[in-house]
């Protein structure tokens, strides 16, 4: 999907024309994929524009970072107020919010420590990440022939630019094949997850999802789910699940801050339930988009409102 361009990016706490938004072609990110990332969306609500889980998504950004000994030269909170005053100034409600700490320009090799740290901030209007109907009547996916990285070789819980490679590849081998996504498995052969998406199976009743330890990214919706299911009664499970289990299941689904709460609705060709999303997905559904658009209670203080924006942005 092209960018819709906002006016401004955040640079390094300063506000700079999307145009102007560059870095060198000899930054150490350029070359060794040294970044780390995060993605999250506002919504509009009667009380107005809010970040969903805006908190969780920066310290998410700085604990990815110390991972990679990433010294990010801002704290989580000035992350947060650069987001929200990064939306006020684009003057934008509803949108996909991208922060991305990278090693910058200074010198090119393996050992990344002489270069800086630097750290932008974008702003876009993104509507739904695997195609308007998806939301409702669910996509096709298939495992992919790539599995998700052994824990020991990368560190799957960081969300870092160069893990994607991994990603790229489980994503263009399934569309190539007619698919919306791939569902990759971990290195002993267990349900991982999608390329960007955490998966949830429902099998009679009862929710199950691959632990922390199956090469998954610690997803903030994914947690979020969780909690929302447990909250209304549901049991969830977090265990090692089997390719075996997904055919015979009743109801898959993907989470993420872009697809949001996407229902698979075949996988392998195989139709999963009656191929549309199930009532408890519908449930979950429901409960997650009432809460993010103002129409619940947000009793988790998930929800932090976007300041009304007033005067012309510092640059």
């Amino acid at each position: 999907m092209p960018f819709q361009k906002t006016k401004y990016i955040w640079m390094n706490g300063k506000l700079v024309d999307w145009d102007d938004a560059t870095i060198h072609v000899l930054s150490h990110v350029v070359h060794y994929g040294s970044s780390v990332f995060e993605g999250m969306r506002t919504y509009v609500t009667p009380q107005g524009t809010v970040c969903f889980r805006l908190g969780d998504h920066s310290k998410r950004l700085v604990d990815s970072a110390k991972i990679y000994r990433m010294e990010i030269p801002f704290s989580a909170a000035e992350i947060d107020q650069a987001i929200l005053d990064l939306i006020g100034a684009n003057e934008i409600e509803s949108c996909y919010v991208r922060p991305v700490a990278y090693r910058g320009y200074e010198s090119l090799g393996v050992d990344p420590s002489p270069c800086p740290v630097d750290l932008a901030i974008a702003v876009w209007p993104w509507g739904a990440y695997l195609g308007a109907d998806a939301l409702e009547k669910g996509v096709s996916v298939c495992f992919s022939s790539w599995a998700r990285m052994a824990p020991n070789t990368m560190p799957a819980g960081s969300k870092c630019g160069a893990n994607y490679m991994n990603s790229q590849l489980i994503k263009l081998e399934a569309m190539r094949h007619g698919y919306a996504e791939g569902l990759a498995l971990d290195t002993f052969g267990f349900v991982s997850e999608g390329s960007a998406q955490n998966f949830f199976l429902i099998r009679d009743g009862k929710i199950y999802t691959p632990p922390l330890t199956a090469a998954i990214l610690p997803g903030i919706t994914r947690d979020s789910i969780i909690r929302i299911a447990r909250d209304k009664g549901f049991e969830i499970e977090e265990t090692n699940i089997t390719r075996e289990q997904c055919y015979t299941a009743d109801e898959t689904f993907f989470t993420g801050s872009a697809v949001e709460l996407t229902p698979i609705s075949r996988i392998d060709q195989i139709t999963i339930g009656d191929g549309t999303a199930g009532p408890i997905t519908r449930e979950l559904q429901k409960a997650y988009f009432d809460l993010l658009e103002g129409r619940a209670e947000d009793k988790y203080g998930w929800l932090t409102l976007v300041p009304e924006y007033q005067g012309a942005p510092a640059k």
